[in-house]
């Protein structure tokens, strides 16, 4: 199975139970950012989100109230380096123990210090390690030399001692998707049990000519849709050809809901025009149907999974080709 049968069934679960409450919108996954501390200042990067004081994260107490408040099945830990935040084992634990399902987003530089021997492997932790290319390209990625044979290490670590390892892949304006393709085949033989490719959004602070227009998405999107079939990537068939310009969705904001030191940032993981202090302000306070229309300027060249990966799955119950083929895609990759 692509996705483990447990993430499955309580993914589908969760739908259910919200579906019989009558509830049109509901959040899928928490992004959250316990902290703005990062070991790495790569180019793609908001500038806010690795230049934040340690003594400046966010409590473990905060972190648990968040996960409850927004009730989301997943969790994705991302920051800053989440590595790096002191509490990492209690909150892992704390999350299993909540039955969340977790999804460590890291550079892997600190793995091994931080996380492999002081934090068990479980079905409900999988450590997302990033990788924008091979070797070249991801250290100019991540401005530092050493950074792509050190996350290669650390990902052949994590299953040689039993982790569930995904990668984090970026496609900028420059990536060559033939590039793309080596890197999977390169993954595909460390064995890892996942990829996620996703298109760059060029965040409001990050003044560089990297990111891709919504041609550009789609061009290199349809080569990324061919080699889909090949290895485990993670992101659904039916969004991957809405990054290739197949297919056409509204977006759903509220699917993925962020929680940070500075707040709930609305109206989603990207654009940060407001951060709210209490969950009620924040889920009561963004006009969700202006957002969901992408009439915003700044919606114009996103297609990111974050906000397009919940409106396929709300799409697909209308088409029970679409069903089969979500069905094979999980159970057959």
């Amino acid at each position: 199975m692509r996705f483990p049968i447990h993430i499955t069934t309580d993914t589908i679960s969760h739908q259910v139970r919200n579906g019989l409450r009558g509830q049109k919108r509901y959040p899928y996954v928490l992004m959250l950012e316990p902290l703005y501390t990062c070991n790495l200042a790569c180019i793609g990067c908001a500038v806010e989100r690795h230049t934040g004081k340690l003594e400046d994260r966010l409590s473990l107490e905060q972190c648990f109230r968040a996960i409850e408040e927004s009730g989301a099945p997943q969790l994705s830990i991302c920051g800053g380096e989440p590595t790096i935040y002191p509490e990492l084992k209690e909150l892992i634990d704390g999350m299993i123990a909540r039955k969340r399902h977790i999804f460590l987003c890291t550079n892997g530089l600190l793995l091994d210090r931080t996380l492999y021997g002081k934090i068990d492997p479980h079905r409900r932790l999988t450590i997302n390690v990033h990788l924008d290319g091979l070797e070249a390209t991801h250290d100019l990625v991540c401005d530092r030399k050493g950074v792509f044979e050190k996350a290669i290490e650390m990902i052949r670590e994590g299953k040689k001692l039993g982790y569930h390892v995904w990668t984090n892949t970026t496609v900028f304006r420059e990536t060559d998707i033939g590039e793309v393709e080596e890197l999977c085949k390169q993954m595909a033989a460390l064995g890892v049990d996942g990829m996620l490719i996703s298109p760059g959004y060029q965040y409001a602070s990050v003044d560089k000519e990297i990111f891709l227009t919504r041609e550009e998405i789609h061009r290199k999107f349809k080569r990324v849709l061919e080699i889909a079939s090949e290895y485990r990537l993670t992101s659904t068939p039916m969004y991957l050809e809405f990054a290739a310009g197949l297919r056409e969705y509204n977006c759903s904001p509220w699917s993925t809901v962020t929680y940070t030191p500075l707040g709930w940032k609305g109206p989603c993981y990207l654009i940060g025009e407001r951060y709210y202090k209490t969950w009620s302000e924040f889920w009561d306070g963004v006009d969700w149907d202006y957002w969901e229309s992408r009439q915003d300027r700044r919606c114009a060249n996103c297609k990111m999974h974050s906000g397009f990966e919940a409106s396929a799955v709300r799409e697909m119950s209308k088409s029970p080709k679409d069903m089969f083929r979500m069905a094979a895609w999980n159970f057959l990759g």
